[in-house]
């Protein structure tokens, strides 16, 4: 193998032909004018219709600032005091893994024509296939830029009480030195730091004011890199640090930040989009702008969430660290009441924040950006490119629907769909119920996708949500051979080596982010392959049931994903769709 490696490098000709002879990146903003208290965006590509490029929407990109504000509510003690050393808040806030879960919905309109269907929750499907297609050299390499570090699946803890990690399910212990398991004279508990949040707040929390060491006479951040250069270059950064006094003022902490989302991330239609000129889309995005309240027993105490809101009631994009020692909030939040927020633009939308002195409006970017590389063809290459100017897009979309209030113990038989044609796959995502009927789920006040304590619905589910006598039925017919009694059978039958390379087949060159042990504590996603059919049964609309046995001690919701084959034809040079 190395032998015949070194002869093809011998081989090799650096002297190539360039197919472009120019690439440009075009940016355009969205139709919202810096406002989204609709939480709304809306992007139309007319503006790159008319340039006579081709453009590349694999490689295009939306440019997100977002605003993180956290106050302190009432004026009557010395609460928030972020410009403290002793109780800084430059760890308290993060945001859930992966820029993407800022977006709940999409929907694409092409030429006029919609070809992506809104669909609730999308992020959550998004996650998934990160999980599954990244690898670690991607996440080292893409993390910082599209906010996505994996959480811990072994950190979490369960409090059915408020307590310094918060309520319900909680994986928000930042931490730093506990993120190995204590082994000797206790019980098992796993792990107790969530490396994921550490390593995404240190995308976007740079502080001017910090020090670059925290050895003793160092110079700040801001001797190097000041406050001003970083709204002039768009860097993320700690925006306010205002301390509240006895005297009547308000403890504000502010991060404004710009974030990245990938098209190709947010759907396959970007994805299998070739180069493309003359196009004109239309993309209307729904914002997950969201805010909660909370109170604090004081420093190092018992953090009780008051409400929660959130426009789609989508997932919380949005983490509070835990108050336990040497975590986030540790030292921070004093006796109070809090409001955390995250908006996207540069002002705070959440009722409690709107209109308040103390709050500042973002130094970056206002509005969102799409940016699109634009090529223009060596001509030898274009004429090549056009001998068969119509292009099929063959891309996938997905069908949600979800079947709530699961009982522990109990069976479920569930009909998702009465008829899609084109199946490929089905996605089961678990998450602990609210329902009152569930009397096992004490502490669980809210979805699990919208707590601030939790990571799940941005990589995690609920913890240990074990099915046996598990199967997907299309159109009356298993798609499990044998129905599934064990765990590992769903993760090494079905789940691994799905969208890894080479399918994980091969040893030494794979990805995907999910193992075993984080599969059955709390990355819980039950996935069935349904592609495998006879071409002439792909356009026959099937049913599909999912069904099992909750084996999990917490009753539990589930989020349904359906994937199915789309496609459309596309003239590359006009951009108009062929019938």
């Amino acid at each position: 193998m190395a032998d015949s490696l070194v002869f093809d490098m011998a081989q090799v000709s650096d002297a190539s032909p360039s197919v472009f002879v120019r690439k440009d990146w075009l940016n355009i903003l969205d139709n919202q004018s810096q406002n989204y208290s609709g939480n709304q965006c809306v992007i139309d590509t007319s503006q790159l219709a008319n340039s006579n490029k081709y453009m590349n929407y694999r490689e295009a990109y939306l440019s997100i600032p977002i605003l993180l504000t956290l106050n302190a509510t009432t004026n009557t003690t010395n609460n928030l005091r972020p410009a403290t050393p002793a109780t800084s808040c430059d760890y308290s806030l993060a945001m859930k893994n992966w820029s993407g879960s800022l977006i709940h919905s999409l929907t694409l309109d092409y030429n006029g024509t919609t070809i992506i269907q809104q669909t609730p929750l999308q992020s959550i499907w998004n996650v998934f296939k990160l999980q599954c297609s990244l690898s670690w050299d991607d996440v080292i390499t893409q993390g910082s830029s599209i906010g996505f570090y994996p959480d811990s699946a072994l950190s979490f803890a369960y409090q059915t009480t408020a307590g310094v990690n918060g309520i319900g399910i909680c994986n928000n212990n930042n931490a730093a030195g506990s993120d190995t398991p204590v082994v000797s004279g206790a019980l098992n508990s796993y792990t107790q730091t969530n490396l994921g949040i550490a390593r995404r707040q240190m995308s976007l929390n740079y502080d001017p004011a910090g020090l670059t060491s925290p050895a003793a006479n160092v110079a700040p951040f801001s001797s190097l890199f000041t406050a001003t250069a970083c709204g002039q270059s768009f860097k993320s950064f700690v925006l306010t640090k205002t301390d509240g006094t006895a005297a009547g003022a308000l403890g504000v902490f502010q991060q404004c930040a710009m974030v990245q989302v990938k098209l190709k991330h947010l759907h396959s239609f970007f994805e299998n989009a070739p180069l493309l000129k003359g196009v004109f889309m239309r993309m209307t995005l729904n914002l997950n702008n969201t805010s909660f309240s909370f109170s604090s027993a004081g420093a190092g105490g018992a953090i009780t969430l008051i409400s929660v809101t959130s426009a789609y009631s989508g997932v919380n994009p949005l983490m509070l660290a835990s108050a336990s020692t040497s975590a986030g909030n540790a030292t921070t939040l004093l006796a109070d009441t809090y409001i955390a927020s995250v908006a996207v633009g540069a002002t705070a939308l959440a009722s409690g924040q709107a209109g308040l002195a103390t709050v500042a409006v973002g130094t970056l970017a206002k509005s969102i950006t799409l940016n699109v590389p634009a090529y223009t063809f060596n001509p030898t290459f274009e004429a090549s490119y056009l001998s068969s100017p119509v292009k099929r897009i063959d891309y996938t979309d997905i069908y949600n629907y979800q079947v709530l209030n699961i009982l522990q113990g109990s069976y479920v038989n569930q009909l998702i769909t009465n008829g899609i044609a084109g199946i490929k796959s089905v996605l089961i995502v678990p998450f602990a119920s609210t329902a009152s009927a569930n009397a096992a789920n004490v502490g669980i006040q809210v979805p699990q996708i919208q707590s601030p304590f939790d990571t799940a619905g941005c990589g995690t589910t609920a913890p240990l949500a074990m099915f046996t006598n598990f199967n997907v039925v299309v159109a009356g017919q298993n798609m499990i051979y044998n129905t599934e009694r064990y765990t590992y059978e769903q993760f090494i039958n079905q789940q691994y080596g799905h969208l890894a390379v080479n399918g994980g087949l091969t040893d030494g060159l794979t990805s995907g982010l999910i193992d075993q042990l984080s599969w059955e504590t709390s990355m819980c996603y039950w996935w069935v392959d349904c592609s495998r059919m006879l071409p002439v049964e792909e356009a026959v609309p099937k049913s599909v049931n999912i069904i099992g046995n909750n084996l999990s001690a917490l009753g539990l919701d589930l989020t349904v994903f359906v994937e199915y084959a789309c496609g459309l034809s596309i003239d590359v040079l006009s951009g108009a769709r062929v019938a």
